[in-house]
């Protein structure tokens, strides 16, 4: 265990560095915006790219993968939207709770962090399910979030989200990465060691903007709370009242309303599903199609399963503000799920044991 977290501790520290400058204020709010395009647009395509055009074409198309973990992603997100239902939220918010649940933080985290622990070798699985994540999971969701009679219905929702993947770079990366393996092409070499060094500025660039995109997101979401506080209450005006009105009247009886669950118990619980339920049932789903005989790797599970375990998508609250979901309660589920990862990851390697040392 101890050995694992010398390898995870740089990934994470590099997070808590990016959320500590942007919370002391040594990075300015203004600088993300500009961090994340050059991680989005330059550098975590770079790395894509690199990766897809060095691994073979099969690995990156693996039908048992794909399918697999795309129904583990289906029977997470149904589960999350049906517990958040019964305590009584909207259609939005329970979506976007279950897309925080079901989709991990594979660009900024993932690919880095597992090419470090199993080798360069385990990307391919790994881009195969970032295009499951995107394309459909995501879709999936905001669709689910428009049930609620907001304007433009969940097809609409749904086409929506579909071009937002097409106007997103990575994916494009991914398939001509996988093209380039596919026809054995390379780019020549100086544009080649171009893309190279962008590619290696995409794991601690990514990494300590993802920190900052944590901490921006927790600061967005107190400064509204802190704003209700610091209004002055608005008390009706009424008449002086006359002395013999001023007679002894009964109390009125409290209003009853629900109890409010503390501000981080269902996010706790979110990230907690996050983090523990949906690598274990990767894992189950991922044996039992071993057991069928479905073709599905060992070593491939192992990566399914790591990714699984990886905290949550940080793009996930810019989605549910954009959408007009609860974007504070998906921060506090990013936030804690990243915390908690620094054990829980780290706990997961060791659970696979001799399946990850053997990557």
């Amino acid at each position: 265990m101890f050995d694992i977290l010398l390898v995870t501790f740089p990934f994470f520290a590099l997070v808590l560095a990016g959320y500590a400058a942007t919370r002391r204020g040594w990075l300015a709010l203004s600088a993300i915006p500009g961090l994340n395009a050059f991680v989005l647009y330059f550098a975590l395509p770079a790395l894509l790219f690199r990766f897809g055009s060095t691994t073979p074409i099969g690995q990156l198309l693996d039908a048992a993968v794909l399918v697999v973990y795309l129904l583990v992603a289906l029977l997470l997100v149904g589960l999350v939207v049906a517990l958040s239902r019964r305590r009584g939220l909207g259609w939005n918010d329970a979506a976007f709770g279950a897309l925080v649940v079901a989709f991990p933080n594979t660009g900024f985290m993932g690919v880095p962090l597992l090419a470090a622990l199993l080798g360069p070798h385990s990307v391919g699985t790994v881009m195969g399910l970032i295009v499951v994540d995107m394309v459909i999971t995501s879709s999936l969701c905001i669709a689910l979030s428009r049930l609620g009679g907001k304007a433009g219905g969940a097809l609409a929702a749904a086409g929506q989200a579909l071009r937002g993947v097409l106007a997103n770079p990575m994916p494009w990366a991914i398939v001509l990465g996988a093209l380039a393996s596919a026809y054995s092409l390379q780019l020549p070499g100086p544009l080649q060691q171009t893309v190279w060094l962008l590619a290696d500025a995409a794991a601690p660039v990514a990494l300590f903007t993802l920190g900052a995109v944590l901490a921006r997101a927790q600061l967005q979401a107190a400064a509204p709370a802190q704003g209700e506080q610091a209004q002055p209450l608005q008390t009706p005006q009424f008449q002086q009242p006359q002395p013999q009105l001023q007679q002894p009247q009964p109390k009125a009886k409290p209003m009853q309303t629900p109890k409010p669950q503390p501000a981080l118990l269902e996010p706790l619980q979110l990230a907690l599903l996050k983090l523990l339920l949906h690598p274990l049932l990767v894992w189950l789903a991922g044996s039992g199609a071993m057991a069928l005989g479905l073709g599905l790797d060992p070593f491939a599970l192992t990566v399914m399963v790591l990714v699984a375990a990886l905290p949550s998508a940080s793009n996930v609250v810019l989605l549910a503000e954009r959408f007009g979901a609860d974007s504070g309660r998906i921060a506090r589920i990013i936030l804690l799920s990243t915390a908690l990862s620094f054990l829980s990851f780290a706990a997961a390697v060791a659970w696979l044991g001799p399946a990850t040392a053997t990557g």
